[in-house]
């Protein structure tokens, strides 16, 4: 995503806002790699392979922690933000707090080896795609936000109906949660097992979560 902001050029030496950007795509490296880890791990258990994407998910996630503290360190001083200070830094919050969710999700998988059961696999792999979809909408929505923010856009409800997707995907992920933890608990394995899994899961719901506040701060951002 690249998105050109003229109007901070003239306010600061670098625009905080494309550093959101910066930090959001982030996010898609650490579903890819939850996403092979996963396969990895249904596939074939711990596998060689499974111990490098953990490290490699730590290292996007302490990038990503170099970007955050950037932003906040380069702010603009004075009132020269087209967005409320406090407003801007809690959606960085909430977008970072996306990655932490990721970064511990793949920790609870990697902590020993679990078998999952052969009739929740695919159930997990559903869940995994929708928080996938939910972040992903987020992409647009951030964009969307910025251009109308800085005056490149006037389509206000365009923008909201970003939002709105991104709550609507977040319901789904919240569905499959349920009832994934219910067919997981439900299951004759041992109970660390069923907790190791049970933490996984939320875990995954929490980037959901936090996605949609993200929303909800985009959608601040812009009322009137």
């Amino acid at each position: 995503m690249s998105i050109r902001l003229p109007f901070f050029g003239l306010l600061a030496k670098r625009d905080p806002m494309e550093g959101l950007v910066e930090h959001y795509n982030k996010i898609a490296e650490c579903i890819a790699t939850i996403d092979e880890s996963l396969e990895c791990y249904v596939g074939g258990g711990m596998c060689r392979e499974f111990e490098e994407l953990t490290r490699t998910i730590d290292e996007i996630e302490n990038h990503a922690d170099v970007i955050k503290r950037n932003i906040r360190n380069h702010l603009p001083r004075g009132l020269f933000m087209p967005v409320e200070k406090p407003l801007f830094l809690s959606y960085t919050k909430s977008q970072d707090n996306i990655l932490d969710a990721a970064q511990e999700a793949l920790h609870w998988l990697a902590m020993r080896k679990v078998d999952i059961p052969e009739d929740i696999q695919k159930d997990l792999i559903y869940l995994l795609d929708a928080v996938e979809r939910t972040t992903i909408l987020l992409g647009p929505a951030l964009e969307a936000t910025i251009a109308l923010v800085h005056g490149e856009s006037l389509d206000r409800e365009g923008t909201k109906n970003y939002y709105c997707k991104v709550r609507r995907e977040r319901e789904n992920v919240r569905t499959l949660k349920t009832n994934l933890q219910k067919a997981v608990y439900a299951k004759d394995i041992e109970f660390k097992d069923i907790y190791q899994l049970l933490h996984f899961i939320v875990c995954l719901d929490d980037m959901a979560h936090n996605t949609e506040n993200c929303a909800d701060f985009l959608r601040a951002m812009i009322a009137r």
